[in-house]
């Protein structure tokens, strides 16, 4: 005979009568975690070969103005790879939380218990958010390298106010990447709250069925 289930105090939970689907942003992350990581492995090396090409061009005296462009084109090559690898892992993140949340609602539902399922945690609701505005603050920063890059080198742009839009754009990145790396371990806390809950929730089942 099973048992009902007491009512929750120390989570926030759905009831429901069978295994509960991923969320949308679950099955998201199932989709594009690999095809990120793909982009991001595409990336680098065009960011590492246009530093090369930098190089050579400084050692042969070329136009300040080239080399500068071909810096700016290599700052967004290398920073559309973080940007790639970072949203990998948050998708890789997502996709995780998915597979927990099946994975408890597929047992309880084999034990004949009611099933549970763990309320969006606000560790996951602040990945989520923060994860879009690093994304959105990086992308933003790619284009503006691009943008800088291509008036430096059809002459539209002066040297020295291409060198303070590198700058500004360096800040933007800055926030960016440190906004990702926060949403990134809001993520993996957010994990934690989920692991908790499906143990505490398999310790109850013996009891239910009771």
């Amino acid at each position: 005979m099973t048992r009902a289930p007491t009512l929750r105090t120390d989570y926030a939970v759905s009831a429901s009568g069978s295994a509960p689907a991923p969320n949308v942003p679950q099955r998201i992350g199932r989709l594009l975690w690999l095809p990120m990581l793909t982009m991001a492995l595409m990336a680098f090396p065009i960011g590492l070969a246009l530093g090369v090409v930098r190089a050579r061009i400084i050692d042969a005296g070329a136009d300040a103005q080239l080399v500068a462009a071909i810096g700016n084109f290599g700052t967004a090559a290398m920073f559309v790879g973080f940007a790639s690898v970072f949203a990998a892992i948050s998708f890789a993140i997502a996709r995780i939380l998915g597979v927990i949340r099946i994975g408890g609602g597929a047992l309880q539902e084999a034990a004949g218990t009611a099933i549970q399922t763990l309320r969006m945690p606000s560790t996951a609701k602040a990945f989520l958010g923060l994860m879009m505005m690093a994304m959105m603050a990086l992308v933003a920063a790619v284009i503006g390298h691009v943008i800088v890059g291509i008036g430096l080198a059809s002459g539209e742009l002066a040297l020295a106010i291409g060198e303070q839009w590198a700058i500004w754009l360096e800040g933007a990145r800055r926030v960016g990447v440190a906004t990702y790396l926060l949403a990134i371990s809001l993520g993996l806390a957010a994990i934690v709250v989920v692991l908790r809950f499906q143990i505490t929730r398999l310790r109850e089942l013996p009891a239910e069925r009771g």
